[in-house]
């Protein structure tokens, strides 16, 4: 089982963790994932999808379909980007 957003792509990040003598260990940072049915509109059906829960707010605000086409369009121009340098 993944631990990534299927539509925001959030992953885990690696960081330290610190203790009071300032020592230091390696530890994950796992996003809130969390799996959902939700309505799709343009495919006019139920989508399960395991989703980040910042992303879910993202959803409720602006549609499942709308968010998914913004995150894509997002990617597309950071790929473009980073083509051109």
């Amino acid at each position: 089982m993944s631990r990534i957003c299927d539509i925001s792509g959030k992953r885990a990040n690696n960081a330290n963790r610190v203790s009071f003598s300032n020592k230091h260990w390696a530890r994950w940072q796992y996003p809130n994932l969390q799996s959902k049915k939700l309505y799709s509109k343009e495919l006019d059906r139920y989508v399960r999808v395991k989703v980040a829960t910042s992303t879910l707010r993202t959803i409720r605000k602006l549609g499942l379909d709308e968010t998914a086409k913004k995150v894509r369009d997002q990617a597309t121009c950071i790929c473009l980007h980073a083509l051109q340098h």
